[in-house]
């Protein structure tokens, strides 16, 4: 129940004031691909919610919002990776959500906008411009994530320590 109350908050932080790209949808994929063993649905959740609050804070170029929902199937597929070692790794791995997003995404708006020629001094300033950008992502996907894991480690923790409580008394 906490996993999906921690979904809901991460889907409500898409229409609160942030900067630019600091959101809890990156660290809602990768909690996704760890907590969630249904795959389908661990993948399905993050594009639900981005696609959910599509609707209401508006679509854009379908090229650019493939871009960005691939990247975070990429992410839910690290969560997933990492589900056979340790939660401690969700840090590491969200660094390189991160990365992943903004290599796909910033590849995307060259290739798909007219902003930047098409050849690869074109690709690197657009890059260059996305590193802001990138610098919040990383920031948001951080805080979120170690907040979502966190919570979830602690209540299964609390549990298991009330359980183990409940079974000295008998």
């Amino acid at each position: 129940m906490l996993n999906y109350l921690i979904i809901l908050i991460g889907f409500i932080t898409r229409f609160l004031p942030h900067p630019a790209n600091f959101t809890a949808i990156g660290a809602i994929a990768l909690f996704s691909g760890y907590y969630i063993n249904n795959k389908r649905i661990a993948f399905l959740l993050p594009l639900i919610i981005m696609f959910l609050s599509d609707l209401i804070i508006g679509f854009y170029d379908w090229h650019l919002l493939l871009s960005v929902y691939l990247s975070f199937s990429l992410v839910v597929l690290l969560g997933i990776i990492i589900k056979k070692k340790r939660w401690f790794l969700a840090l590491p791995m969200s660094i390189i959500g991160t990365i992943i997003f903004f290599l796909i995404t910033n590849w995307a708006f060259w290739q798909f906008t007219n902003f930047y020629p098409l050849n690869i001094e074109g690709l690197f300033s657009c890059y260059v411009a996305g590193i802001p950008f990138v610098k919040n992502a990383l920031l948001g996907d951080l805080f979120y994530t170690f907040i979502f894991f966190s919570l979830s480690e602690l209540a299964t923790f609390a549990s298991l320590a009330k359980k183990k409580a409940s079974s000295d008394l008998e």
